[in-house]
């Protein structure tokens, strides 16, 4: 970690000057990146080394460590100019943060280079058998976000070593894996976030040592406020920043349209029209509503994290209400400016259209869903809930 506060203070401002810079790289860069299906690579050396891809691993590894609200804040900045760019953002700090419970030996094998990044999926996808060293994985991963420049691959596995489920519950690993030694199958065509290359990848009888074997379940193997810190929370909320770094870019990009746009047999432009700017106040409360539930759900949590060992029920369920709101909330927000948008948003120049597209697909992801209603309804109602994943 920083030995000064001073030393703390100076890696997060330099952290947020990076995204800003990159904010404004991606958005220039993101109709190529779209139609390529990946970054560029101009793009991800700035991210590399801007150190916002490994910014939750250790500061023993010279990472940044960087506290939630200051990490994700990053990922909604560079979501604002591309929300594919933050989106692959959001899934590399998150990886990252797994540096956190590898022996010393991975931590350093994965994350100690500057430049590194790293991808996961850590749904059990694959199955893991062990042997002499480590284990031995075999299986296919879908929505690998990032891994066409990841160094790096967390895949989730059920641990196969012949004695079966224990107490009718599976033995669950995750293995960090060389990108190269794993095959990536081009399955990536889809509607929105197509830069963050989220294709499937596969493993056949790879070798994983045991330094590069994890349990998240079983918790950090350091005390730091950082990874006291709800991980599964983390992960719900790095989705909801790329998607509340999208909405803002689509209100700007709707009010760069309105003061020029005139429609046919008008005289007035777009902003000059009370139903836009009645729905563009409508959007911009909502909008800053969420972002505020957002961030004051993170705090709350991180304040527990500095000053004791758990942080409770009540607080991770308000980190997965924020989420969920704020990634829903936001594709009510794109969608209200892509309608103001009229035909001009339709076209493939219009970066609404993609903001749209981004912001539809953002939403299907498992840790926003509707289902987190009803698991967080269930709490609040005090129901019998599973929240082993929290």
């Amino acid at each position: 970690m920083p030995h000064t506060l001073h030393e703390a203070d100076a890696n997060q401002e330099s952290l947020r000057e990076a995204a800003e810079r990159i904010r404004l790289q991606a958005q220039a860069a993101a109709a190529d990146s779209e139609r390529e299906r990946r970054l560029s690579p101009e793009l991800v050396d700035a991210l590399r080394d801007s150190g916002l891809m490994r910014c939750g691993a250790p500061g023993t590894l010279g990472a940044a460590q960087a506290p939630p609200a200051v990490s994700l804040a990053c990922a909604e900045t560079i979501a604002r100019g591309d929300a594919a760019t933050g989106w692959c953002v959001s899934i590399a700090l998150t990886s990252s943060l797994l540096a956190a419970y590898l022996p010393e030996k991975g931590a350093a094998e994965t994350f100690g280079d500057p430049r590194a990044i790293a991808a996961g999926v850590w749904a059990p996808r694959a199955k893991a058998r062990p042997v002499e060293g480590g284990v031995v994985v075999s299986g296919r991963w879908s929505f690998c976000s990032g891994i066409t420049h990841a160094d790096h691959f967390f895949g989730g596995c059920v641990l196969d070593d012949g004695r079966g489920d224990k107490d009718g519950v599976p033995t669950l690993r995750a293995v960090g894996i060389p990108a190269e030694e794993l095959r990536i199958l081009d399955t990536w065509q889809t509607s929105g976030l197509r830069a963050t290359g989220s294709h499937d990848a596969v493993a056949e009888e790879v070798f994983v040592p045991d330094h590069r074997v994890l349990a998240l379940d079983d918790g950090p193997l350091i005390d730091a406020p950082l990874y006291r810190f709800p991980i599964y929370g983390y992960f719900a909320l790095s989705i909801a920043a790329a998607a509340l770094g999208n909405a803002r870019g689509a209100i700007d990009d709707l009010m760069d349209l309105a003061g020029r746009k005139v429609a046919t047999g008008s005289r007035r432009t777009l902003a000059e029209k009370a139903t836009t700017q009645a729905a563009v106040g409508q959007a911009e409360a909502a909008l800053r509503a969420a972002r505020a539930f957002f961030y004051s759900a993170i705090d709350d949590a991180w304040q527990a994290a500095c000053t004791a060992d758990t942080v409770g029920l009540g607080l991770r369920t308000g980190l997965r209400l924020a989420a969920a709101h704020a990634a829903r909330t936001s594709a009510e927000v794109v969608r209200a400016m892509y309608d103001l948008g009229g035909g001009s948003a339709v076209y493939e120049s219009s970066p609404l259209q993609r903001r749209f597209r981004d912001a539809t697909t953002a939403t299907a992801h498992l840790q926003v869903s509707p289902a987190t209603w009803e698991t967080t309804g269930r709490i609040l109602l005090g129901l019998p809930t599973h929240v082993a994943q929290l």
